[in-house]
């Protein structure tokens, strides 16, 4: 699968490769600009997308990346547990809603959408 991860954090970005399956194709992203730009020229498989950055969050970027294709898989991966930005991820049909703090939720959501089971 190709994975597309948007984090303004370096750090943050290794983390979530590290925890992705080794033979998973991983990009990287620094904001929702480089990201809509990402997916349009990559396509994707799933999009693991930071809410809160410089520029374009991951809001905006969101939208527009649905706005283009509706069938892109999004899951915001965030330190915001708020209802205002959960509200707004449903609204966008994100795929899931994942906390920084609970990042081994992202391959469950995934196999899930895959039809695979988790180990």
């Amino acid at each position: 699968m190709k994975m597309l991860i948007v984090d303004d954090s370096a750090a943050m970005r290794r983390i979530i490769k590290e925890l992705l399956p080794v033979e998973d194709e991983k990009l990287e992203s620094r904001d929702g600009k480089e990201a809509i730009a990402a997916f349009a020229e990559h396509r994707p498989d799933w999009v693991l997308m930071d809410i809160q950055m410089k520029g374009v969050d991951g809001l905006s970027a969101a939208e527009a990346i649905k706005a283009k294709c509706p069938a892109a898989r999004i899951i915001f991966v965030t330190a915001y547990d708020e209802p205002r930005y959960r509200a707004a991820a449903t609204k966008l049909g994100a795929s899931g809603y994942v906390l920084k703090d609970r990042l081994e939720e992202i391959n469950a959501i995934v196999a899930a959408f895959e039809g695979k089971a988790t180990t």
